[in-house]
């Protein structure tokens, strides 16, 4: 075999076997890490990336403040009919079976029609009120560095946001997610449990 089809036909295995390794890579990160005892997916090591925004009653709201506990930490917009309201469901249902409340914050993805009114009537028609989830709002400018910290697509014309529940542990890193696909209260509770009894 000429010399130049064999090192084609090596790229070209290369090539093939180098995509087979991302898909797969792709994959598993969806995957919950087997044997890590986690139900959601670990995250790699990321530096806290700490945002202060005011909640749907005008109250300041510091991530950095929360250092020492577990926090729940989600995007939602007020007027979402689907993802928003089934996320804001099964959280509270973690937070139920729970058995005490832990910092709950949903970050708007869609400034524009996100208001107080509206954050708030969100919250009540879900049972998270009395603090159990705050609603972090604020201007477009204010937003997009924590949803450029946190790797969010905002809510826009033609396409949905980035739809997944965090878990910030008790250093203020990130350390487990959810894909809304994936997220059940049962698993949600266990996770939290998890981080709480780190030291």
């Amino acid at each position: 075999m000429p010399a130049r089809l064999r090192f084609a036909l090596m790229v070209a295995a290369s090539l093939v076997i180098a995509g087979a390794l991302a898909v797969v890579m792709l994959v598993d990160a969806r995957e919950p890490a087997r044997g890590s005892g986690f139900a959601g997916s670990l995250r790699p090591a990321i530096p806290p990336q700490d945002f202060t925004l005011a909640d749907q009653d005008g109250r300041r709201v510091s991530l950095r403040d929360l250092r020492g506990r577990v926090v729940v930490l989600t995007f939602l917009y007020s007027t979402c009919r689907d993802t928003c309201p089934l996320t804001a469901t099964q959280i509270r249902g973690a937070l139920d079976d729970l058995g005490h409340d832990v910092p709950t914050l949903a970050v708007s993805v869609d400034p524009a029609n996100d208001t107080q009114a509206r954050a708030q009537r969100f919250l009540d028609r879900r049972g998270l009120v009395d603090g159990r989830m705050r609603f972090l709002l604020g201007a477009r400018a204010d937003l997009e560095p924590v949803w450029r910290a946190y790797g969010i697509r905002p809510q826009g014309d033609g396409f949905e946001h980035s739809a997944y529940v965090l878990l910030i542990d008790r250093r203020g890193r990130q350390r487990v997610s959810f894909p809304v696909d994936r997220l059940t209260p049962e698993g949600l509770t266990a996770d939290i449990r998890r981080l709480e009894a780190e030291r």
